[in-house]
C-alpha cells in the first residue's frame, strides 16, 4: 500500500515519502536524477566533436555539475509532481503501486528519449531544443520517414533508451519493495503522509523556480551561461524536458531599455538611405544561392591558412567562383537552422532569441531584397526543391515580395526535367537537376530580376544520387564532406549553364549557406567557428572587383550591400551594414546563442548575456578563445557593448511595434 493511512501485512504503516510501502517517493527521485546525469553524459559524448572547448582545464567539473543539477531539479520537478503526489496524498487504491509504477516510467521514458534524441539533433543547431522546432517543423510531411531514417543511424542511441526504460520500470519495483521505512501507528502514518506533502510543495515550487527566494525568477535556459566558459558548452549543462518546459508559449521579444530614443538613434540605426542621390540605379539581376550547410570550412580557397597550408577543401568548383569574387576575412552566419538563415540573408533580420518564422513578430510587416526591387519593377522567385510549403519557406518568401514561388511540384510539371525520379526521398529534388531548373527558369523571366535557391541535398541524412556513389566517396572525416563534393559539382553545373544564358553577364550572384554543420578543424568548433558562413559576391561583368577584403561581413550585410551598389534610392529597415560603404575596421557581425549575444569588431569578439559582458576574446589571434579578457582594460570592450546594446534594443523595439518597413512609421 502506499500511504500511511493504508496497513501493511505486518500491521507496520510506511513513512510515504522516504521508503517502501508508502512508496519511496525519494528513491523514485533519485532514481530520475541518475537517468538525467546519464543522458547528459550519452548527449556529450554523441556530441564531443562540437565540444572541442571543453575541458576539465577550461570549466570546474563542479560548477557544471551544480548547474546540472539545477536544471534537472527543475525538469523532473515539473514532470513528476503527480508522481509526488499520487505517493503522497493519503488516500487507498488497491493497485497504487502499479499505477504509481506505471505514471513514472510513461514520464521519464519520455523525458529520456527526448534528452537521448536531442543528442542526434544537437549538431544542427547547437543548443537545445525548445518548442520553436514543433513549430519549425509544423508543415512538414515527411517527419515520419525522417524520423525512422535516425532511428536507424541512431540504433545504440535506442538501446538506452530501452534499457533506461527498463531500468525504471524494475527499479520502482525494487523501491517498493525493499526500501520500507514503517511507522506501527496509522494517526501517525498520517499525520507523516500530510506532513510530508505540506512540505514537498514549497520544494517543488523552488525546485521548479531554480530558488527559494521571492527575488530568484523562474531560471530560464539563459542561466545555463553562469556555469560554463563558452556558451556552447551550456547544452550540457541544460536538459532538453526544460528547454521544452520554459519556451512554451513564451513572449520573445522585450524592449531592454538600455537607452532613451534619442541616445539609440545616436548609437545605431537600421534605416538605410540612399546618400548619394545623383548615382543612377543599375538595373542588374540578382541572384542569392543559400547553399544548405555550405560551412566556410569546407571551402578550401577561403581556408589556405589551414593544416600548414596542406588544406585543400571540398569545393573545387566554388574555388574558381572564389578567385572571380570579392570574398572577406572573417564571414559569419547569423543563425544556427534554416528558418534563421532565410531572414538573415533576405531580409536582414538576424535571429535573437528564437527563429523569427516562429515568434508572434513573424506577423508583421516585413520586406526584403526582393520586396524592395518589385517596386521597381524587378520581376522576382524564390526556388525550394522541397515539397511546396516546406518549412514555411513558402509563406515566408511571398511575405518578403517575392512573386512566384517554385518548388517540388513545379520541378515535376516541367516535362524538360526528371520529376519525381529526381526526389532524394528525404528532402527535396537533387541539387544538380534542380539548380538545371532553376537556370532554365530565369532565362523564361524578363529582366531585371531578383531570385533565390535555397538547395537541400548537403542535408542529414547526407546522402547522394546513385550515380555518383562511386565519384564522391566519403574521403574526408565527417561524412557531410561527399554530400559537399557533390553540391559543389552541381553549383559547378549550374553555372557553365549559367553562363551561356544572355542575362548571365547582367547578373550579380551571391553564394551564401544557411548555416554550418559538422566541422573537423578545432578553429570551427568555437563559439564563433560555429557560425562561419561563406559570404561570396560574384559580378560576372566584373564590374565589382574580384578580391579579398580584410574585414567582417555577416548575411545580414547581404541586403544593404546589394540594394546599395545597384544605387537604391528608396529608405527600407536592415538591421546589417552596406559593406561598400562601410570601413575594413568599422565592419562588424553579430549572433546569438544559448542566452548570450556574440558582437564581433576589430581584433575582438564580446559575449554578452544581456545583462553584462561575460568575456572577450582577440579571436585573431587567440583562434580557440581560450583567453578570456573582459574587465581587463581593453579598450574597445565598452564602446562594442554599447553598440551591441544598441542594435539589441533597435530590435527588440522594432519587433514589439511592427516597425520593419519604412511605411509603418
Amino acid at each position: 500500500m502506499l500511504t500511511g493511512d493504508s496497513q501493511s501485512e505486518n500491521g507496520n504503516y510506511s513513512l510515504p515519502f522516504m521508503g517502501g510501502a508508502g512508496g519511496g517517493g525519494f528513491f523514485h527521485f533519485l532514481l530520475a536524477y541518475l537517468l538525467y546525469m546519464l543522458a547528459r553524459i550519452v548527449y556529450f559524448l554523441e556530441n564531443y566533436k562540437n565540444f572541442f572547448s571543453v575541458t576539465l582545464k577550461d570549466n570546474d567539473i563542479w560548477e557544471l555539475l551544480a548547474g546540472s543539477l539545477k536544471f534537472d531539479t527543475s525538469a523532473i520537478m515539473y514532470t513528476n509532481a503527480l508522481v509526488a503526489l499520487l505517493i503522497l496524498v493519503p488516500y487507498s487504491i488497491k493497485y497504487k503501486e502499479k499505477i504509481v509504477r506505471w505514471v513514472f516510467t510513461i514520464i521519464n521514458g519520455l523525458a529520456l528519449g527526448i534528452n537521448l534524441a536531442d543528442a542526434a539533433y544537437f549538431r544542427f543547431t547547437g543548443r537545445r531544443t525548445t518548442m520553436s522546432v514543433i513549430q519549425e517543423f509544423g508543415n512538414e510531411d515527411n517527419i515520419g520517414n525522417i524520423l525512422g531514417i535516425e532511428v536507424l543511424r541512431h540504433w545504440y542511441l535506442v538501446i538506452c533508451w530501452v534499457i533506461g526504460i527498463v531500468c525504471l520500470w524494475y527499479g520502482s519495483a525494487y523501491i517498493f519493495r525493499h526500501c520500507r521505512f514503517s511507522l506501527k501507528n496509522k494517526w501517525t502514518g498520517l499525520t507523516v503522509d500530510i506532513v510530508s506533502l505540506l512540505i514537498f510543495i514549497p520544494l517543488c515550487i523552488a525546485g521548479m523556480r531554480g530558488g527559494f527566494t521571492t527575488a530568484v525568477r523562474p531560471i530560464t535556459i539563459s542561466n545555463a551561461n553562469q556555469y560554463v566558459v563558452h556558451p556552447q558548452e551550456a547544452a550540457i549543462v541544460l536538459n532538453t524536458p526544460f528547454s521544452l518546459i520554459r519556451t512554451i508559449g513564451k513572449h520573445t521579444f522585450k524592449d531592454p531599455r538600455y537607452f532613451s530614443d534619442k541616445e539609440l538613434a545616436d548609437i545605431y540605426s537600421p534605416i538605410h538611405e540612399a546618400t548619394n542621390d545623383s548615382i543612377q540605379m543599375k538595373k542588374k539581376n540578382v541572384v542569392v544561392l543559400i547553399v544548405e550547410s555550405f560551412g566556410r570550412e569546407y571551402i578550401g580557397s577561403l581556408n589556405t591558412e589551414l593544416d600548414n597550408g596542406r588544406y585543400k577543401g571540398y569545393t573545387p568548383e566554388i574555388d574558381e567562383i572564389v578567385a572571380k569574387s570579392l570574398t572577406f576575412d572573417h564571414t559569419f552566419c547569423n543563425g544556427r537552422k534554416s528558418i534563421d538563415g532565410m531572414p538573415s540573408i533576405l531580409s536582414s533580420i538576424p535571429m535573437f532569441i528564437e527563429p523569427f518564422f516562429v515568434t508572434p513578430s513573424s506577423m508583421n510587416d516585413v520586406s526584403g531584397i526582393a520586396g524592395e526591387l518589385s517596386k521597381l519593377g524587378y520581376e522576382t522567385a524564390f526556388f525550394h526543391g522541397a515539397e511546396n510549403g516546406s518549412m514555411g519557406f513558402e509563406a515566408f518568401a511571398r511575405k518578403t515580395g517575392f512573386k512566384h514561388y517554385l518548388g517540388r511540384t513545379e520541378f515535376d510539371a516541367d516535362k524538360r526535367f526528371g520529376g519525381e525520379k529526381e526526389f532524394d526521398g528525404t528532402w527535396a529534388i537533387w541539387d544538380e537537376p534542380f539548380l538545371q531548373f532553376y537556370a532554365a527558369k530565369m532565362s523564361e523571366m524578363k529582366e531585371p530580376f531578383m531570385t533565390a535557391v535555397f538547395t537541400a541535398s548537403s542535408h542529414h541524412p547526407f546522402a547522394i544520387p546513385e550515380k555518383y556513389q562511386n565519384v564522391y566517396k566519403n574521403d574526408g572525416p565527417n561524412p557531410i564532406h561527399r554530400c559537399i563534393r557533390y553540391t559543389d559539382h552541381a553549383l559547378g553545373e549550374f553555372f557553365r549553364t549559367a553562363s551561356k544564358a544572355p542575362w548571365f553577364k547582367n547578373t550579380i550572384f551571391v553564394i551564401t549557406s544557411d548555416h554550418t554543420n559538422g566541422v573537423d578543424h578545432k578553429e570551427y568548433a568555437t563559439d564563433l567557428g560555429v557560425f562561419s558562413s561563406p559570404v561570396i559576391i560574384y559580378d560576372a561583368s566584373g564590374e565589382i572587383k574580384p578580391e579579398r577584403r580584410h574585414c567582417i561581413a555577416q548575411q545580414i550585410d547581404i541586403m544593404p550591400t546589394l540594394l546599395s551598389h545597384l544605387g537604391y534610392k528608396n529608405k527600407y529597415v536592415a538591421f546589417g551594414q552596406d559593406l561598400f560603404s562601410t570601413v575594413d575596421e568599422a565592419t562588424w557581425a553579430v549572433n546569438y546563442l544559448n542566452g548570450i549575444y556574440q558582437f564581433i569588431k576589430g581584433d575582438y569578439v564580446i559575449q554578452f548575456d544581456g545583462t553584462h559582458v561575460k568575456a572577450m576574446y582577440n579571436f585573431r589571434k587567440d583562434v580557440l578563445m581560450k583567453h578570456n579578457l573582459a574587465g581587463k582594460g581593453i579598450a574597445q570592450e565598452k564602446d562594442m557593448e554599447r553598440q551591441l546594446k544598441g542594435i539589441i534594443q533597435s530590435y527588440m523595439q522594432r519587433m514589439e511595434k511592427n516597425k520593419l518597413q519604412i511605411t509603418n512609421y
